[in-house]
C-alpha cells in the first residue's frame, strides 16, 4: 500500500475554521507539492480530503477527483485517519488531505507503532509504504518521502 499525509497549505486567519480559505503562498505551496507528486502517482489512488476549504483547495491542486470525507476534518484523531486509509491493508494508494496535529500523530503512529507527536509542515506531503503479511499479521512501514513546498521545485 501506498498512502501520502498532505497536510494543507497555508491558509488565511480569522474566519470560521471550516471556511478559511487558502492564501496566495498556499495556492503556490499546493501547486508545488501536486507538481512533484502528479508524475510519481502511477496506478489507481483513491484520493480523500478534509471537508474544510483549505484542504479542498489543496487536493484541489492535484487536478484529480477527490472524496470528501467528514471523519478527517481538524477534529479528527489519528485512528479515523488510519482507518479510512484502511492501513496496511489496502493495496492501491491513497493520499490524504488533511490537518495537523492528526496527520502527525498519524505519521508517529505508522513509523512507531505507538502514540506520539510528529510536525508536518504547511502544504508538506510524507509518502508511506506499507506491506500487511495475512500470515503473520504483521505489517511494515517505509518513510518513502517527505516533500515541502520549499523542496518541490
Amino acid at each position: 500500500m501506498e498512502l501520502v499525509l498532505w497536510r494543507h497549505a497555508e491558509a488565511e486567519d480569522g474566519v470560521l475554521d471550516m471556511k478559511r480559505e487558502l492564501t496566495d503562498k498556499g495556492r503556490r505551496q499546493a501547486a508545488k507539492v501536486a507538481k512533484w507528486l502528479r508524475p510519481r502517482l502511477e496506478g489507481e489512488w483513491r484520493i480523500l480530503a478534509s471537508p474544510a476549504a483549505r484542504a479542498r483547495q489543496t487536493a484541489d491542486a492535484l487536478g484529480r477527483d477527490y472524496d470528501v470525507r467528514v471523519t478527517l476534518g481538524p477534529s479528527a484523531t489519528e485512528d479515523a485517519l488510519i482507518r479510512e486509509a484502511d492501513w496496511p491493508r489496502n493495496d492501491g494508494g491513497v493520499i490524504i488531505v488533511g490537518h495537523q496535529p492528526t496527520l502527525g500523530r498519524a505519521a508517529a503512529r505508522l513509523l512507531t507503532g505507538h502514540h506520539g507527536d510528529l510536525t508536518i509542515k504547511k502544504g508538506a506531503a510524507w509518502w508511506f509504504s506499507g506491506r500487511y503479511d495475512k500470515r503473520a499479521g504483521l505489517s511494515e512501514t517505509l518513510l518513502r518521502a517527505v516533500i515541502g513546498p520549499d523542496l518541490a521545485e
